[in-house]
């Protein structure tokens, strides 16, 4: 079983630069069997959130992996609307529901709240609570636009170390902006999830064209089958973000590990797909891309 890099965080902690999310097709589904193949594959990451409402089949399927509680890193996200008061009580909900005593991340799932409900900055407030109270190892954000980015630091004593979202070449023109702005103003990992719509869910478009020739140049190189994923996976990586992905067949998340085995992607692919995900604009969930526009 190959060995999974972590990426360092701005907190000095490390995460496994690849995940198994229980999000998408779990959504809702007891995702313990799927969680423990993930595990028994490889995956040390896994990643959660309240909303996707099967935290405890998450903590099902960690407890029967057999797995020791210092060989994971594990995700929940904050049920979007909750109040800033309301943040320490749904986390110790979550670890309940869990079985764990801490998360190693805990991440604000969208920044879209009700004017009633309060403001980002103070449900970040109460995060850093969270986090100095032991109860999350590492706190960031999701779905966070550049703005959205702007109001947590112009108060944040602790510093976001990721920011989860819909990252794949169609909407890197927009997102890519949040991304390079975390970055640049205080090492904020992204993290990506849905990388593979390009291929999957707008199959045939420009980046498929692009791809192609890198899969078929990358196998003969290596002498080892590459394949699509394995290309979008190592863009993203490539730009210093973390993967999360899902499956519940066996065969490809054994295939979606050996990514780290695939050569590196040259600055002439990471340029050309970039140009291809220009050319079409398209995202598959939290609405509109011009959102994430400064």
């Amino acid at each position: 079983m190959s060995t999974i890099p972590t990426i360092k965080l701005n907190d000095g902690t490390s995460a496994p630069a690849i995940a198994f999310g229980t999000g998408s097709k779990l959504f809702g589904q007891d995702c313990a069997s799927s969680v423990q193949l993930a595990i028994d594959c490889g995956f040390t990451h896994l990643d959660g959130a309240q909303v996707y409402g099967n935290e405890a089949f998450l903590g099902e399927g960690i407890k029967c992996s057999g797995k020791a509680r210092s060989e994971l890193f594990i995700v929940t996200k904050l049920q979007p609307g909750t109040k800033p008061g309301e943040v320490r009580a749904s986390l110790v909900e979550s670890l309940r529901k869990l079985g764990l005593d801490f998360v190693d991340l805990f991440l604000i799932h969208s920044p879209l709240m009700k004017p009633e409900d309060g403001t980002l900055q103070e449900v970040w407030k109460a995060m850093e609570g969270v986090h100095a109270e032991g109860l999350a190892k590492s706190i960031g954000v999701s779905n966070f636009t550049v703005d959205d980015l702007k109001a947590v630091l112009s108060v944040a004593k602790v510093i976001p170390s990721v920011n989860q979202m819909e990252l794949h070449p169609y909407t890197w023109k927009d997102a890519g902006l949040a991304v390079e702005y975390g970055l640049a103003n205080g090492g904020i990992t992204p993290a990506s999830y849905g990388g593979l719509s390009s291929i999957f869910r707008a199959a045939g478009g420009p980046v498929d064209q692009v791809v192609s020739p890198i899969v078929e140049r990358l196998s003969k190189e290596s002498g080892k089958p590459v394949t699509p994923a394995h290309v979008l996976f190592k863009w993203i990586l490539q730009k210093g973000g973390i993967v999360v992905t899902t499956s519940s067949k066996e065969e490809r998340l054994k295939k979606y590990l050996k990514t780290f085995q695939v050569p590196d992607l040259t600055a002439e692919d990471i340029r050309a797909i970039d140009q291809a995900g220009t050319e079409k604009s398209e995202r598959f969930y939290w609405g509109n891309p011009d959102k994430f526009r400064k």
